[in-house]
């Protein structure tokens, strides 16, 4: 990971004025099988309360592993999946009760940018069918023309030519072109808050900057908050300003990205930035093995647990009792973890009163995006 990191105005959030964009309050999902004599329980979201600010928009990362949650958070939030317990409210409203021309500005303010960029589109249309029905559907143009430049000023948003895009069926587009095209129609519906889960995961390596500056032009320039979901913490350390880091529905810690990737606090959140390839010739992978056997790695987790306990090198007694607190670290971190239940508790905490607001006019952590 080669980058050159600059803080510039750094101010706590705690300490400054935000606007509630979309707020979780509280949010937690149960995905429930089996006979309902003996149903288990699955909580793919564990009591998360966090916000998005209008101003200053910033780039929030939640990162974690595959069935950590944080696809299951982008869902609630897009309103696509109604929390179990918990609230999500967008400018003050819940968006459980809005009605529905409430809920179609809604889906027209929170826009998305899934990780399969094939998988959106109707092979049967040519690819201007995305912006053709959205225009229609949210009557953004008064005539075809007006239509036609809004389309070709979106697709140049995102560095894409209209003549070489538009006309063209969606098989007939790189990964990589098809995903800014996602991406632009977002941008024609100028929307507040972009939800981007994985959006880099499918495209090559080569087109990945290009696409996490596209995203960050679109905060800086645009102010959209965007929430990037995203198993590399690589790339979030590169776009993003905060970031949360869940694990089996639990955000177990969260504050500025350069510190918590940088100095990660809590054992998972070190376990995943060692598993960051490093060009090191002299660490040799069989010499990482057998390190910190988890002295609990054969128990069997429950809900009265933390939840990373069978994997914990690090894991005490109380952890197999109950599950940890959420702890201030410092200004600009908390985590969920018995080592650190000296430090001061904190009840019902909206994560994003740890995030670190930077200038508006700097790049998210001053870090040239390089892959």
């Amino acid at each position: 990971m080669t980058a050159t990191v600059e803080t510039i105005n750094a101010t706590p959030t705690n300490g400054g004025a935000s606007a509630s964009l979309l707020e979780l309050r509280n949010v937690t999902q149960i995905f429930s099988s089996g006979p309902f004599w003996n149903r288990d329980h699955n909580y793919a979201v564990n009591d998360v309360s966090f916000t998005l600010s209008e101003k200053p928009a910033l780039i929030t990362a939640v990162a974690g592993e595959s069935g950590s949650g944080k696809t299951t958070l982008g869902r609630i939030m897009l309103g696509f999946q109604r929390p179990t317990l918990g609230q999500v409210l967008y400018m003050g409203n819940d968006v459980g009760a809005m009605n529905s021309q409430e809920r179609k500005q809604y889906r027209r303010q929170v826009q998305a940018i899934f990780q399969d960029p094939f998988s959106v589109y109707n092979p049967f249309y040519k690819v201007d069918h995305i912006f053709t029905v959205a225009i229609a559907r949210y009557r953004l143009a008064s005539s075809g023309d007006e239509a036609r430049h809004m389309i070709e000023e979106a697709i140049s948003g995102v560095g894409l030519r209209p003549s070489e895009t538009l006309g063209r069926y969606p098989h007939q587009l790189s990964g990589g072109q098809r995903q800014r095209v996602m991406v632009a129609r977002s941008l024609l519906l100028k929307p507040q808050v972009i939800i981007a889960d994985e959006p880099v995961s499918m495209v090559d390596a080569s087109l990945r900057a290009t696409i996490l500056e596209t995203l960050r032009t679109l905060n800086h320039e645009l102010g959209i908050a965007i929430l990037y979901i995203t198993h590399d913490l690589t790339t979030a350390y590169q776009v993003a300003d905060n970031i949360m880091i869940m694990y089996r529905g639990h955000v177990v810690e969260a504050g500025d990205v350069e510190n918590v990737i940088n100095d990660p606090k809590h054992p998972y959140t070190r376990l995943l930035v060692q598993s960051i390839p490093m060009p090191d010739p002299n660490r040799r992978w069989a010499d990482m093995q057998g390190i910190n056997t988890p002295p609990f790695s054969g128990i069997d987790v429950t809900q009265q647990m933390c939840p990373f306990v069978n994997r914990c090198p690090d894991a005490l007694s109380e952890c197999t009792q109950d599950v940890p607190n959420i702890y201030e670290l410092d200004e600009h971190r908390i985590s969920k973890c018995f080592l650190y239940e000296n430090a001061g508790t904190v009840s019902n905490v909206d994560i994003a009163s740890y995030f670190n607001i930077r200038g508006s006019s700097s790049n998210s952590n001053g870090t040239d995006v390089e892959l």
